[in-house]
């Protein structure tokens, strides 16, 4: 059960890291992943990791599989999945195993999103989940969106569940993703987030500007990882 802990100040709780382009974006997203994990294991014995859908995460995970990363004390969980076939291209799942060896990809948690009752399936997913998060990866969509908490989805305000679906289909499928609650009480959010569709994202982002949902993650330390310039575009 996430316990209440008083909101931080969202404006004050975010660190950016700029970064030169993508690849550096994910060598240094994957080195902090790697150092919040040793840090883990070491006070409390295993990491307990979520990492989001999209195409971003795949080199930074890459890199950690060719790294020194404790995988065996690791529980890799999904932050949002794609109410997909199995195999799909469609769904994240499909890229992460693409994206780790054999070796890793016992530490993969997947999101039942093949169940036939999906409200069952959340339910059961988040009484798997830790109950605080290490780091949770998250990304960014050129329209503000960040998991699967997507813009005008009543998912977005969804504050009694961990796990959640999208009402209605966004992108061409619905959605399971991990709520606000979790995201707001993990130890530590990585935001990684590359790509000159999002210039306007960001700005909105780093502002604080809630009309995203990206800007509505509230957590006392958030590290954004970025290619783009922190200078926002006149």
């Amino acid at each position: 059960m996430t316990k209440n802990r008083p909101k931080p100040n969202r404006l004050g709780a975010m660190v950016t890291k700029p970064v030169a382009d993508a690849e550096e974006a994910a060598q240094e997203a994957a080195r902090m992943v790697e150092m919040t994990a040793q840090t883990a294991i070491a006070e409390r014995g295993r990491f307990n990791f979520a990492v989001s859908g999209g195409h971003t995460p795949w080199r930074m995970l890459e890199i950690l599989s060719e790294s020194t990363m404790p995988w065996s004390k690791t529980s890799l969980f999904q932050v949002d999945e794609r109410i997909a076939p199995t195999g799909s291209t469609e769904r994240n799942l499909t890229h992460l195993v693409l994206s780790l060896p054999l070796m890793c990809q016992a530490a993969i948690r997947p999101m039942p999103v093949g169940a036939a009752d999906l409200e069952t399936a959340g339910q059961s997913y988040e009484y798997s989940l830790p109950d605080r998060f290490d780091l949770i990866h998250l990304g960014m969509g050129p329209d503000g969106h960040t998991a699967s908490l997507v813009p005008g989805d009543p998912v977005l305000d969804v504050t009694d569940r961990r796990v959640a679906l999208t009402s209605g289909e966004y992108q061409g499928t619905r959605r399971m993703t991990l709520t606000y609650p979790v995201l707001d009480d993990a130890r530590k959010i990585l935001f990684l987030i590359t790509g000159d569709g999002k210039r306007e994202a960001f700005d909105k982002l780093i502002s604080g500007d809630e009309s995203i949902p990206a800007a509505r993650v509230s957590n006392p330390n958030i590290l954004t990882v970025t290619d783009l310039n922190l200078d926002p575009v006149n």
